[in-house]
C-alpha cells in the first residue's frame, strides 16, 4: 500500500537538499502555471507526481521554511533560518561513514572537551558518532578506523564546535590497535 506520509516527507528532504546545496533556486515566472517550472527543475533521483512537489513546496511555505517570491518575471526559492535548520538536522540524521573494501591502515581519533554549559551539544556528538561506528577509547576518546573527516567537519559546524572543543587526529596503525582491529574485524 502506498504510504502517503512517507511520500511527503522523502520528496520535503529532497527539497531542503536541493535548497541546502543551490542555495537560491531562479525559476521563470512568465507563466501563471510556473509549477510546472519547478517541476521540471527539480531534478530529483525518484519520480513523484507533480502536484505532490507543489504541495511539498507549498507546505514548506506555510511551515516557514522555504521563502517564494516574484521578482522581475523570476521566482526565487530560497530557504529560511527555520527552513536551515530543518536541513541541517535533515543533513545530521544522514551522515554515514562509508566502509572501503580496503583498510588504509590509519585510525580516525575524535577527541573532543565540550564544556558542561553545552552538555546538550555534547550528548548529540556523543550519540551521533557512537551510530557512525566510532567505539570509546575513553571517556572523551572515540576512534574509527575509516575516513570520516567531512562527517565529523559537518558535525563540527552543526554544533557550533570549535577547535578547542573539537579534534580529529588521523595516525597511523601502530602495536596499541590490536584489539582494536579485532573489533571492526580489520585483516592485518
Amino acid at each position: 500500500m502506498f504510504n502517503f506520509k512517507r511520500s511527503r516527507s522523502e520528496i520535503s528532504k529532497e527539497i531542503f537538499a536541493w535548497l541546502l546545496l543551490g542555495g537560491i533556486i531562479c525559476i521563470a515566472a512568465t507563466s501563471p502555471y510556473f509549477i510546472i517550472n519547478i517541476v521540471k527543475g527539480f531534478k530529483t533521483t525518484k519520480k513523484y507526481e507533480k502536484k505532490k512537489i507543489y504541495d511539498a513546496f507549498y507546505r514548506l511555505k506555510k511551515e516557514g521554511c522555504v521563502i517564494i517570491k516574484e521578482r522581475n518575471g523570476q521566482i526565487y526559492i530560497s530557504l529560511t533560518e527555520k527552513g536551515k535548520r530543518k536541513a541541517g538536522y535533515l543533513q545530521i540524521d544522514n551522515l554515514k561513514i562509508k566502509k572501503p573494501k580496503t583498510w588504509d591502515r590509519k585510525w580516525r581519533i575524535a577527541m573532543f572537551d565540550i564544556a558542561q554549559i553545552k552538555k546538550l551539544y555534547r550528548e548529540i556528538f556523543r550519540g551521533k558518532i557512537k551510530e557512525l561506528g566510532f567505539i570509546p577509547m575513553q571517556k572523551s576518546v572515540w576512534l574509527c578506523p575509516f575516513e570520516c573527516n567531512k562527517e565529523i567537519s559537518i558535525l563540527k559546524n552543526f554544533l557550533g564546535l570549535s577547535d578547542k572543543e573539537l579534534l580529529l587526529i588521523t595516525t597511523e596503525s601502530a602495536g596499541w590497535d590490536e584489539k582494536f582491529r579485532k573489533h571492526f574485524n580489520l585483516n592485518t
